[in-house]
């Protein structure tokens, strides 16, 4: 029969072993990641836009709208449009 500690520490190095796998994981998926930015830029696309306009899919379009009419403003009012 295991003690509490010995309980504890069995769920704690099973929690310690799921987070290592997930790293693991996201590192992988971060490196595809690169590896389609890679292949976008090598077919003549411009990454930083591709993920600006990954960004700006994930907004809902009024969010979207407003952003970009406050980003305007501040603009013009630095004289930069």
């Amino acid at each position: 029969m295991k003690t509490s500690g010995e309980t504890a520490a069995e769920e704690l190095r099973l929690l310690i072993e799921r987070a290592e796998r997930i790293e693991e994981e996201k590192k992988a998926m971060a490196d595809d990641l690169a590896d389609v930015f890679a292949e976008a830029k090598s077919r003549g696309y411009d990454p930083t836009a591709l993920k600006k306009i990954m960004s700006i899919r994930k907004k809902k379009r009024e969010e979207f709208q407003e952003e970009e009419s406050i980003l305007e403003t501040y603009m013009q009012a630095l004289g930069m449009l």
